[in-house]
Protein backbone atom coordinates (compact mmCIF):
# COMPACT_ATOMS: atom_id res chain seq x y z
CA UNK A 1 0.00 0.00 0.00
CA UNK A 2 1.33 3.44 -0.88
CA UNK A 3 3.77 2.08 -3.47
CA UNK A 4 3.79 3.65 -6.92
CA UNK A 5 2.99 0.96 -9.48
CA UNK A 6 3.65 1.08 -13.24
CA UNK A 7 -0.01 1.65 -14.13
CA UNK A 8 -0.03 4.69 -11.78
CA UNK A 9 2.84 6.19 -13.78
CA UNK A 10 1.06 5.44 -17.07
CA UNK A 11 -2.10 7.22 -15.90
CA UNK A 12 -0.02 10.18 -14.72
CA UNK A 13 1.72 10.45 -18.12
CA UNK A 14 -1.62 10.33 -19.97
CA UNK A 15 -3.08 13.05 -17.73
CA UNK A 16 0.00 15.24 -18.24
CA UNK A 17 -0.19 14.85 -22.02
CA UNK A 18 -3.88 15.74 -21.98
CA UNK A 19 -3.30 18.79 -19.78
CA UNK A 20 -0.23 20.28 -21.41
CA UNK A 21 -0.17 18.74 -24.87
CA UNK A 22 2.64 16.78 -26.50
CA UNK A 23 4.42 19.92 -27.77
CA UNK A 24 4.59 21.73 -24.43
CA UNK A 25 5.65 18.75 -22.32
CA UNK A 26 9.37 18.77 -23.33
CA UNK A 27 9.57 22.51 -22.71
CA UNK A 28 7.94 22.10 -19.32
CA UNK A 29 10.36 19.30 -18.40
CA UNK A 30 13.32 21.40 -19.57
CA UNK A 31 12.25 24.41 -17.50
CA UNK A 32 11.65 22.16 -14.48
CA UNK A 33 15.17 20.75 -14.86
CA UNK A 34 16.65 24.27 -15.04
CA UNK A 35 14.71 25.32 -11.96
CA UNK A 36 15.91 22.29 -10.01
CA UNK A 37 19.50 22.99 -11.09
CA UNK A 38 19.22 26.60 -9.87
CA UNK A 39 17.72 25.49 -6.54
CA UNK A 40 20.50 22.94 -6.09
CA UNK A 41 23.19 25.56 -6.76
CA UNK A 42 21.60 28.06 -4.38
CA UNK A 43 21.27 25.55 -1.53
CA UNK A 44 24.89 24.50 -2.04
CA UNK A 45 26.05 28.11 -1.88
CA UNK A 46 24.02 28.67 1.30
CA UNK A 47 25.63 25.61 2.89
CA UNK A 48 29.08 26.85 1.85
CA UNK A 49 28.32 30.28 3.36
CA UNK A 50 27.21 28.66 6.62
CA UNK A 51 30.37 26.54 6.67
CA UNK A 52 32.56 29.62 6.04
CA UNK A 53 30.85 31.54 8.85
CA UNK A 54 31.32 28.61 11.22
CA UNK A 55 35.03 28.40 10.35
CA UNK A 56 35.47 32.14 10.93
CA UNK A 57 33.67 31.93 14.26
CA UNK A 58 35.87 29.02 15.34
CA UNK A 59 39.00 30.90 14.31
CA UNK A 60 37.97 34.04 16.20
CA UNK A 61 37.04 32.07 19.31
CA UNK A 62 40.67 30.99 19.64
CA UNK A 63 41.99 34.57 19.92
CA UNK A 64 43.06 35.69 23.37
CA UNK A 65 44.40 39.11 24.32
CA UNK A 66 48.12 39.31 24.91
CA UNK A 67 49.20 39.70 28.53
CA UNK A 68 50.72 43.09 29.38
CA UNK A 69 54.51 43.26 29.37
CA UNK A 70 56.26 44.49 32.51
CA UNK A 71 58.53 46.93 30.63
CA UNK A 72 55.78 48.79 28.77
CA UNK A 73 53.55 51.29 30.56
CA UNK A 74 49.86 50.58 30.37
CA UNK A 75 47.72 53.17 28.66
CA UNK A 76 44.59 54.52 30.23
CA UNK A 77 41.38 53.43 28.47
CA UNK A 78 39.98 55.89 25.94
CA UNK A 79 37.43 58.30 27.30
CA UNK A 80 35.27 60.31 24.94
CA UNK A 81 35.28 64.10 25.48
CA UNK A 82 32.19 65.46 27.24
CA UNK A 83 29.40 66.30 24.82
CA UNK A 84 27.90 69.75 24.66
CA UNK A 85 24.12 70.07 24.75
CA UNK A 86 22.45 70.07 21.36
CA UNK A 87 20.94 73.44 20.46
CA UNK A 88 18.29 73.78 17.79
CA UNK A 89 19.54 76.22 15.09
CA UNK A 90 16.12 77.87 14.90
CA UNK A 91 16.23 78.80 18.58
CA UNK A 92 19.80 80.10 18.22
CA UNK A 93 18.71 82.49 15.40
CA UNK A 94 15.72 83.73 17.40
CA UNK A 95 17.88 84.45 20.47
CA UNK A 96 20.24 86.74 18.49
Amino acid sequence: MGALKPWHIAILVVVLILLFGAKRLPDAARSLGRSLRIIKAETKSLQDDDRDLAEKADAQAGYQPLPPHGGQPQQAPYQAPPQQPVVDPVHRVRDN
